[in-house]
């Protein structure tokens, strides 16, 4: 993802964005009344990683247990981290360095981890030495790649493949050792005890060049792992977003962040008619298949960040905006580090969600789950 590889130092400085969107000097007019607010936790900072996709899917999960009527638990996103970095290095070196070796991933990527190996929480793994000092993954990614690529670089020596025993050292000695119980039982068990099932959640999409209703390979440079999203309409895309937080089901955003129109500190994103307004309750213009469509072929909209969206609410005008759980902090937010997209830009700027399948509404799952 863009933000992960050009703006980490500058996240790490200031939370300020992606492409130093946070600049603009007028304040923003929007005040965002609560329509639909699900019960979550604390925002937290990815810090200097690039780990969006497990801050948000973590905080997404996190969620789904308080909705279940389990505790409010501060689970560990690194865990997810230590695990995915194996599967993704095994890929890596089967495709002879072709494919993509990064910190970006998918929500896939932590429920893929949590069906083999359950989840733990922040006390049981930090993912860090101290846990009072930042993340900072630089040396962690550069390390591991210096390795897989060390190894490739020899094969015509016919090195030995003791790459995988070096990798997880470097995971151990950066992130530290995983545990072996969570509460006193195993990740699996406690997982299963906070009624956390992997195979519960989906993700979907909607992108015309793909067969409607189809389970298909999202081609976007995060989806390492080539799993699969159902494809829907734009309108039924929306309808599944809407029943889920109007019946209390929060989810994932998988989308663009690097618009003019985009302010984490404002704690807005829209796409206004007229530019010149600003950050102020105004007309947005219409978001249609097809605009979406030339936006995704065109690299305008792309899965620069993951994040969790937790409610509903409107402003001065009426028009909807999807509240915002972000891992960018809270000290250059306006609104403790949520931001509220209207939904023109959800129309425009969604690349994938992942959501409860009980979420979906009926008429469309019967569509999806044949």
């Amino acid at each position: 993802m863009r933000i992960r590889n050009i703006a980490l130092a500058l996240l790490s400085v200031a939370f300020i964005g992606v492409n130093g969107q946070e600049k603009e000097k007028e304040k923003s007019t929007i005040e965002f009344t609560p329509v639909h607010d699900i019960k979550t936790t604390e925002v937290k900072s990815q810090d200097r990683t690039g780990t969006c996709w497990s801050y948000a899917t973590t905080s997404f999960l996190e969620t789904e247990v308080i909705r279940l009527g389990g505790p409010e638990l501060d689970l560990s996103e690194m865990y997810f981290v230590r695990y995915a970095y194996p599967e993704k290095a095994r890929k890596y070196i089967m495709v002879h360095g072709k494919g993509n070796f990064s910190e970006g991933g998918q929500a896939h990527d932590v429920t893929n981890v949590l069906r083999d190996y359950g989840m733990a929480t922040e006390e049981a793994f930090p993912g860090r030495c101290c846990a009072k000092t930042p993340h900072n993954h630089s040396e962690l990614v550069s390390t591991q790649k210096a390795v897989l690529d060390n190894y490739m670089g020899l094969r015509k020596t016919s090195p030995k493949p003791i790459w995988y025993d070096v990798q997880n050292a470097i995971l151990d000695l950066y992130l530290g050792e995983v545990p072996e119980k969570v509460e006193g039982k195993t990740p699996q068990e406690f997982a299963a005890d906070m009624k956390i099932n992997a195979d519960n959640y989906v993700e979907l999409t909607s992108y015309s060049n793909y067969p409607w209703y189809a389970n298909v390979d999202l081609e976007i440079p995060d989806n390492w792992s080539h799993d699969l999203y159902y494809n829907l309409p734009l309108d039924e895309f929306m309808e599944v977003m809407n029943n889920a937080l109007e019946n209390g089901y929060s989810f994932v955003y998988d989308g663009d962040v690097s618009e003019k129109f985009f302010s984490h500190g404002q704690g807005a994103a829209i796409v206004p008619v007229d530019v010149e307004k600003g950050f102020a309750p105004q007309e947005e213009k219409e978001i249609t298949q097809e605009l979406r469509q030339d936006a995704f072929m065109s690299w305008q909209s792309t899965d620069d960040h993951l994040m969790h969206i937790t409610g509903l609410s409107k402003d001065q005008e009426g028009t909807k905006y999807y509240k915002t759980k972000n891992s960018w902090g809270t000290k250059r937010s306006d609104h403790g580090g949520y931001l509220h997209m209207s939904e023109s830009y959800m129309r425009l700027h969604t690349v994938a969600i992942m959501v409860h399948k009980d979420a979906i509404p009926k008429a469309i799952a019967k569509k999806i789950f044949k």
